[in-house]
């Protein structure tokens, strides 16, 4: 007769519900459209992408939703965790493409020391598009990085020295020269600038300093706010370009959590953190970038990390919004 411990888990509930939504809408999402909802069914979460909110100009093929979608998810998979409840994953578990993934209740158990570590950093963990300090990243940190991404079935390249940093700079910003020639991008990103208080979009105060023309690294039009003196932007930052095997779906939901897992991971360990998405976005960069990097499958997105003073996050949609009953 089986005992307690092998009797099947029960179905999720509401206050599960809440607790997976309350951590998934802490996902990043390209200019913070925030295109995730959360729904109790059949005993299990799911995570769905909100077709309302994908981004008309930068992401018709909705390569964005996903992936924010997937960093969703895997702060869902956290939270439900921390509570004694972990879930089993299905990726793409319906014919129906709104359907990210299902958590269903796994064998209950005590959360374990990583979980509660990246759990504890969903509410710390932003962008941060100012110049970071010159300090470099510690070569063990560097290994935890690479080690997140392994973990959630991606890989992650640190990248190498000037030649290696200066040939990524250059793809970025070609592909940031096309999309600023683009007068219907542009104004799409407007739309999601703001100034005053919104539940989404970046506040132009979440922006970096305007750019300058000997900036490394392309940065968003996010504001206007000028350069402090001496803030430059640092010289030879720590690039990170993470990729998965293929390019479906699926494959970009599951990026989406191994790219979320290295935020954290980066979080937890004193780093901040912006995306660049230009080089991905164009499709002939995204080519060319993945030629240089020698590596099996495509990638979905660079990374910026470093070490700076904190800075302060972009607003969130209430969790009653997000829900679906």
């Amino acid at each position: 007769m089986p005992t307690a411990q092998q009797t099947s888990p029960s179905a999720y509930g509401e206050a599960d519900l809440r607790a997976a939504a309350i951590a998934g809408i802490r996902a990043p999402s390209m200019h913070n459209s925030q295109p995730w909802q959360f729904r109790l069914r059949d005993g299990a979460v799911e995570i769905l992408a909100d077709p309302g909110r994908q981004l008309a100009v930068a992401d018709r093929s909705g390569w964005a939703v996903r992936l924010a979608c997937g960093a969703a998810t895997y702060n869902a998979r956290l939270a439900l965790a921390v509570r004694g409840r972990p879930a089993d994953v299905r990726l793409c578990p319906d014919p129906d493409p709104e359907i990210i993934a299902r958590l269903s209740p796994g064998r209950g158990r005590p959360p374990t020391y990583t979980e509660e570590a990246l759990y504890a950093a969903i509410p710390r963990r932003h962008s941060n598009r100012a110049p970071f300090w010159s300090e470099a990243v510690p070569a063990e940190i560097r290994h935890r990085l690479m080690s997140a991404a392994r973990d959630e079935h991606a890989w992650l390249e640190l990248l190498v020295g000037m030649t290696a940093l200066a040939s990524f700079a250059e793809i970025a910003g070609s592909a940031d020269r096309v999309l600023r020639r683009d007068s219907t991008y542009q104004f799409e990103l407007a739309e999601w600038t703001h100034a005053g208080d919104a539940a989404d979009g970046v506040p132009r105060q979440a922006g970096g300093p305007v750019p300058a023309p000997h900036d490394l690294l392309p940065q968003r039009g996010f504001g206007d706010r000028p350069r402090a003196p001496g803030r430059d932007y640092e010289p030879e930052p720590l690039v990170g370009i993470l990729g998965v095997p293929g390019d479906r779906p699926m494959d970009q939901i599951t990026a989406g959590q191994a790219l979320q897992r290295v935020l954290l991971t980066a979080t937890d360990s004193g780093l901040a953190a912006s995306l660049i998405s230009q080089p991905i976005e164009v499709p002939s960069a995204r080519e060319q970038l993945r030629r240089s990097l020698h590596r099996t499958g495509l990638p979905q997105m660079a990374l910026r990390l470093g070490y700076g003073v904190p800075g302060r996050g972009s607003p969130r949609r209430a969790v009653p919004d997000v829900l679906i009953r």
